[in-house]
């Protein structure tokens, strides 16, 4: 018994106890009828006992595991905003053509719940965006994305992205608005044509943004409230936003 691991020394415990109990049964109640009746009839139901004991251990183990990864996934966003995502928010959200209704809507508080969100996520989901293209500083945006770029494509190797698509989609909206920056040699007097293409690659991008940080934001309130109170206090959509705490 020594040289046996630990799961083997339990079953050989657990048979035996189980053959001493038996041995019991029959010695106080003389009855080996009834104990190889009810034996018989705990064996026919054996298969569907372990069917539903491996499938519920099987939905506790991949529930666990998807919560794991969720959790994982939620530190490589919280990631990607603070190295770029709250940047990029900040410079295209100061091109939009009429700003007001946005930091309106998006003004994340500590006491937000559920139906905040909610609203301000259909808010998002509705609303579309004006981008004054004599705002917009395409050289800059493009200095930015490039200095990221790396870093975007490192966060596409994550294996974790499989389980949230809509992140997946931001990262390549992001990449794709680099690329097409990246391609003009020169960003000054594009004609008008060139500029509403570009309008609409910032725009999908805006809004995958938007949708995530919001996402995000939820997830900080919920879970992490400290650093919600951090993201609250650096909120790109105020522009009065200070990280020194002012009141306790």
């Amino acid at each position: 018994m020594a040289g046996l691991s630990w799961k083997m020394k339990s079953t050989f415990v657990l048979i035996g106890s189980s053959a001493v109990l038996s041995l019991l049964h029959v010695l106080v109640f003389a009855d080996l009828h009834s104990l190889l009746f009810y034996l018989a009839l705990d064996v026919v139901f054996v298969p569907i006992q372990v069917l539903l004991v491996t499938i519920l251990i099987e939905q506790l183990m991949n529930e666990r595991e998807r919560q794991t990864m969720l959790r994982k996934l939620n530190m490589v966003i919280g990631a990607f905003f603070g190295e770029v995502g709250n940047r990029l928010i900040k410079m295209m959200g100061a091109t939009c053509a009429d700003s007001s209704p946005l930091e309106q809507a998006l003004a994340v508080a500590q006491d937000w719940g559920q139906s905040h969100y909610r609203e301000a996520a259909e808010f998002i989901q509705d609303y579309r965006w004006k981008f004054d293209l004599h705002k917009v500083r395409l050289q800059d945006l493009k200095e930015l994305l490039l200095k990221s770029r790396h870093f975007v494509l490192g966060l596409l190797q994550n294996p974790n992205l499989l389980e949230h698509d809509s992140f997946s989609d931001l990262l390549l909206a992001v990449c794709h608005l680099t690329e097409e920056l990246e391609a003009r040699e020169s960003l000054q007097e594009l004609p008008r044509s060139d500029l509403n293409h570009l309008e609409n690659d910032i725009q999908r991008a805006f809004t995958l943004l938007l949708r995530e940080w919001l996402s995000y934001m939820q997830h900080l309130g919920k879970h992490y409230p400290y650093m919600h109170s951090l993201s609250v206090r650096t909120n790109p959509f105020n522009p009065v936003a200070n990280p020194v705490v002012l009141r306790s």
